[in-house]
């Protein structure tokens, strides 16, 4: 069953998607409602599963990393996903790693500091991960490294 939400509701959680630290007390001023009135509705609201924690944004830019590249991961035999994931989860310019169907096994976000940085994870890192027989790299032409990363 569907949770149902009224317009305090909605705008609870518009003020909460734009910054999820905003004081309960500065939106029961614009709900027009008290402090405890906030609470009580984000408890509910959480307990429902409408709301799941809070997050903090980091900005990639802001601590040195200008390129954003996704990599293909294509394994020798598909058994050996296990232990390439157990490795390639130690590698920490890796971010996201995803299992795909076709022509890769995984699909991983990487953060590096440059091109160069890049390169280096590549060929000294992930292309000597036993099992991985190559790996096939798209670089973002649009910068998404300027977008941000939930932590």
């Amino acid at each position: 069953m569907k949770f149902q939400i009224d317009e305090v509701d909605q705008k609870i959680l518009s003020y909460l998607i734009k910054n999820a630290r905003i004081p309960f007390l500065e939106i029961a001023r614009e709900c027009g409602i008290s402090g405890a009135a906030i609470h009580q509705r984000v408890k509910k609201l959480e307990d429902a599963g409408v709301i799941d924690g809070s997050r903090f944004i980091v900005k990639p830019r802001a601590l040195g990393y200008e390129v954003c590249a996704y990599v293909g991961i294509f394994l020798d035999h598909a058994h050996q996903y296990k232990q390439v994931v157990e490795r390639i989860e130690a590698v920490p310019e890796i971010i996201e790693c995803h299992f795909t169907t076709g022509n890769f096994t995984f699909l991983v976000k990487m953060l590096c500091r440059d091109n160069q940085h890049l390169m280096d994870v590549l060929i000294n890192t992930l292309q000597n991960v036993p099992g991985v027989s190559k790996t096939e790299t798209f670089i973002s032409l649009d910068q998404l490294i300027d977008r941000e990363v939930e932590l």
